[in-house]
């Protein structure tokens, strides 16, 4: 696979996600799709002629040496920063970023997200649920709710695990065949790969705390139905009141929109620095999803890295 079939399949994964707009060389995601040809000829305007064949022969030479970047510039898209006229429209460059102070490389600061709630401190449970005093007695409450169907099709409760005094918490979204025949969240190859994953910024799968919205398993994988997720997730909300922590890590385009209360894509969350209850919440791609789409490995890792910042 060449490198312009390549970008065109990466910027297809990030249109699913619900995209508009992703910076790469200055262009709007819409403009590099109509460039590499993606969006066919039929929804090109006269605005945005087709390209000459010689430019395409040029692309596809610097496809074929791996450049997508050249690739992407043969074909109109101008380098940001340059003052030379391009043939296709071209998006003002970034401003240039300060130099840090302590002499370490420079990076943006992540933006703020949407807050929701004020303080876990703050938030009344009704009063059964703020009987239980531990994780423990979470669990074992979970283990025996039938406030919704889900309790009656599924084989074994989910509630979660891991340190009881753990300052960051992975979420995601509910369980899966294997959590539901061993009552362990994320285990089999999504799980190991969350092991991975927390490995690498010096975190044993011991030392944090893992847990799903939902607390059973939706027949089939489903997506979870509004009741559902109304019946559990107050659980949810007195794990977390119980342990505190520090940072989230929602894992997941659900686990994200139910947490944050939004229907905003996944890729329009991340990067971002989101309040849940006053705890800094931040958004990534599921683990099952990296095992689909291994583009996505890069930008899971940055996620990562910026909740262990928090973190620390």
């Amino acid at each position: 696979m060449d490198a312009r079939d390549r970008l065109r399949q990466y910027f297809e994964q990030r249109r699913e996600l619900g995209e508009r707009e992703f910076v790469l060389d200055g262009l709007p995601l819409e403009e590099a799709l109509r460039l590499i040809g993606l969006r066919g000829d039929a929804s090109r305007s006269a605005d945005h002629p087709t390209e000459t064949s010689g430019a395409r022969d040029v692309a596809d030479r610097a496809g074929a040496d791996g450049d997508w970047r050249a690739a992407l510039r043969s074909i109109g898209a101008q380098k940001p920063g340059s003052e030379q006229p391009s043939s296709g429209p071209v998006a003002k460059a970034p401003a240039p970023r300060a130099p840090a102070a302590t002499g370490a490389p420079a990076s943006d600061p992540p933006h703020a997200g949407i807050a929701i709630g004020h303080a876990l401190g703050g938030v009344k449970s009704d009063a059964a649920l703020g009987a239980l005093d531990s994780l423990d007695a979470v669990a074992k409450a979970v283990r025996s709710c039938t406030l919704c169907s889900l309790h009656a099709t599924a084989k074994n409760a989910v509630p979660g695990e891991g340190n009881p005094h753990a300052g960051f918490v992975c979420v995601g979204e509910a369980p899966g065949a294997t959590e539901d025949e061993t009552g362990r969240p994320f285990v089999g190859r999504a799980g190991e790969l969350l092991t991975k994953i927390l490995i690498a910024v010096n975190l044993a799968r011991e030392d944090v705390f893992i847990c799903n919205v939902l607390k059973h398993r939706p027949p089939g994988n489903r997506n979870p139905t509004d009741p559902e997720i109304k019946a559990c997730s107050p659980y949810l909300l007195r794990q977390l009141e119980l342990l505190q922590p520090r940072v989230i890590l929602a894992l997941g385009t659900f686990a994200a929109q139910t947490l944050l209360q939004t229907t905003q894509s996944i890729g329009k969350l991340r990067g971002q620095v989101h309040r849940y209850y006053g705890v800094p919440l931040i958004v990534t791609y599921h683990p099952a999803a990296l095992l689909r789409n291994p583009s996505w490995k890069r930008p899971t890792w940055e996620d990562v890295q910026l909740a262990r910042r928090i973190f620390d």
